[in-house]
């Protein structure tokens, strides 16, 4: 299997439904060190829950929208029904090697090894009932800090958003080399292939031309979805 266009990673999701102790429906509030992210919304309804230094931030999720979020944002999806999107990340397969940081609070940011055993779904399948017991507990204890920080937020404090900026970068750091592989691997080989067909077209030359083929990848069974930190997901490696 080929990379995707430009090393991206996609992935289908369709939001959970549990409830959290605020009433939202939804999945883990979490952040990403190093990549933007988007989201494509192909059913149901919803919105995207936001932090930033400049505060929290609601975006209505329907079918058709495209909201895209940069690194340090702190997102949430919410569904208010049957919610489904297609995630869209930069740099395929650095989001699955620890580039997203969940809200947890501030005890357990604070140690790597509670966060480790916090974010882990456990031994079994990460499809198991076990995995999704353990990614409910995950989520709402992401949600349990993720409410501090944006009550801190809405009273003009952004104090604990930097908190977990930093916490974030504690727990991030050591992994920068196996992302510079990862970058290699993905975008920078994608960008490469790219430049060396501009220059056998600004040759005269059409020779990549001869080497198309079509690559193609079935959707996981409904009931093999691995769990994420905001839904079931469909990925596409």
């Amino acid at each position: 299997m080929v990379n995707l266009p430009n090393g991206i990673g996609v992935s289908g999701l369709e939001v959970y439904p549990w409830a959290a102790s605020d009433g939202c429906h939804g999945g883990s509030p979490h952040l990403h060190t190093a990549c933007t992210e988007a989201y494509v919304v192909v059913a149901g309804r919803g919105e995207l829950h936001t932090l930033t230094l400049a505060g929290p931030a609601t975006t209505p999720l329907l079918p058709g929208t495209v909201v895209c979020f940069t690194p340090g944002t702190v997102h949430r999806a919410v569904n208010l029904g049957d919610l489904r999107v297609v995630v869209i990340m930069e740099n395929c397969g650095l989001p699955e090697a620890g580039d997203a940081v969940l809200t947890f609070p501030p005890e357990v940011l604070a140690d790597p090894a509670a966060y480790a055993e916090a974010a882990d779904l456990g031994p079994e399948p990460t499809h198991s009932p076990a995995a999704g017991r353990r990614a409910r507990r995950r989520r709402d204890l992401a949600v349990q800090g993720y409410l501090a920080i944006r009550r801190d937020l809405a009273c003009g404090d952004t104090s604990s958003l930097r908190a977990l900026y930093d916490a974030a970068v504690s727990l991030t750091s050591a992994r920068t080399a196996q992302w510079h592989r990862i970058l290699d691997t993905g975008p920078a080989a994608s960008l490469a292939e790219v430049r060396r067909r501009l220059r056998s077209l600004a040759e005269g030359s059409g020779t990549h031309l001869a080497e198309a083929k079509v690559h193609s990848q079935a959707a996981p069974e409904p009931d093999r979805r691995p769990f994420g930190m905001c839904g079931r997901l469909s990925p596409y490696r």
